[in-house]
């Protein structure tokens, strides 16, 4: 079984489809997914399809959800499948869970990525973390579960999904300005202050990356308009880190054309004192 939560919700028996079409048996099944091996209690399932306010029939309710399931896994396993449903979508005190290793979950092959870019990152070994960011950003087609019904228990692991992502995404191209491919990376770099106007990491790499290649207007643009955006919806100024990232570029300090600093930190860390 191959199950897939970073886009749309995708699980796949012997090549079949066993996604069920109705909203609430797909949030039990991405709930499940998410947690491959380990049991989710029944109330939090409750939780996640119906809120504070359950049904008198919730119990009964659910328990048809799961079967519906199993039915659907069932079919796709075929007459001579070695075990049955119920070995695959398991019953246990309290609650149920998906009894599939984690690896066959798209989620855990992504942070098992991003935990050795990090290492690598830590290590300054950036053309190692630059892949290994990449390869996790390349498994995400679209938000996480963006085909879902998300009740409360969903929004929460979808939204720390999205930040991982984010983060993921701004370590890749740290490491990748620490390569020194700056040009490579500006129109990226632009889409993403342009869709995350508040987001000081992003905005200290386009920064750098115009700086290094040939454009300290354009860098100093991208402050101002960041500014100029965090006072007008927050009333705030930019962070010291990039305060004085920005009087850097005033004062064209040579050390913003050093690529690598002596040692591995994002582009946003390295002003921070």
């Amino acid at each position: 079984m191959r199950v897939k939560v970073l886009g749309p919700l995708g699980a796949d028996v012997n090549g079949v489809n066993v996604v069920p079409t109705a909203s609430k048996p797909r949030q039990i099944l991405a709930l499940l997914a998410l947690y491959p091996r380990r049991v989710v209690p029944i109330s939090t399932l409750m939780e996640e399809i119906w809120g504070v306010d359950l049904p008198a029939s919730a119990m009964t309710t659910l328990q048809t959800y799961i079967l519906q399931l199993r039915r659907r896994l069932g079919t796709a396993m075929g007459p001579d499948a070695a075990g049955s449903a119920k070995d695959v979508l398991v019953t246990r005190y309290g609650g149920y869970l998906l009894q599939i290793p984690p690896e066959q979950v798209d989620v855990h092959e992504y942070d098992r990525l991003v935990a050795g870019g990090q290492r690598a990152f830590d290590s300054g070994d950036d053309r190692a973390a630059a892949t290994l960011f990449g390869r996790a950003l390349d498994l995400w087609d679209g938000s996480a579960l963006v085909d879902v019904r998300m009740g409360c228990v969903l929004e929460i692991e979808a939204t720390r999904l999205e930040e991982s992502r984010l983060v993921t995404l701004e370590r890749r191209i740290d490491a990748e300005l620490r390569l020194g491919r700056h040009c490579e990376f500006l129109a990226e770099l632009s889409d993403l202050i342009a869709r995350h106007p508040r987001h000081e990491g992003l905005h200290s790499q386009a920064m750098v990356a115009l700086y290094r290649s040939g454009r300290q207007a354009s860098a100093l643009d991208v402050y101002q308009r960041l500014r100029s955006r965090l006072i007008e919806d927050l009333g705030v100024e930019p962070s010291p880190q990039l305060q004085r990232l920005h009087q850097a570029i005033l004062a064209v300090d040579p050390r913003l054309d050093v690529i690598a600093g002596p040692r591995p930190s994002s582009t946003f860390d390295r002003y921070a004192s």
